[in-house]
């Protein structure tokens, strides 16, 4: 029994950014920016953007983005 799974362009540009390595494709936030946001995360929302691989923090580029979107009232 074959099963076909379809991805959308979307899931297929997800990019998970290591935090240190965020100004290497960003120059907005910086690092010590960035590490603010995780530190709160719970209690700014930044938990759904943040995922972590052992000690290792990584940035979900898209979720990133969206986040931002939300905190403006959804205004670009």
């Amino acid at each position: 029994m074959s099963e076909t799974i379809e991805t959308s362009p979307q899931a297929l540009q997800r990019r998970f950014i290591p935090l240190t390595e965020w100004p290497k494709h960003h120059s907005w936030p910086p690092i010590g920016g960035l590490r603010h946001l995780v530190f709160y995360a719970e209690e700014n929302g930044f938990s759904k953007v943040i995922r972590r691989a052992g000690r290792r923090v990584l940035i979900d580029e898209q979720a990133f983005f969206q986040w931002l979107d939300e905190q403006n009232g959804g205004r670009k």
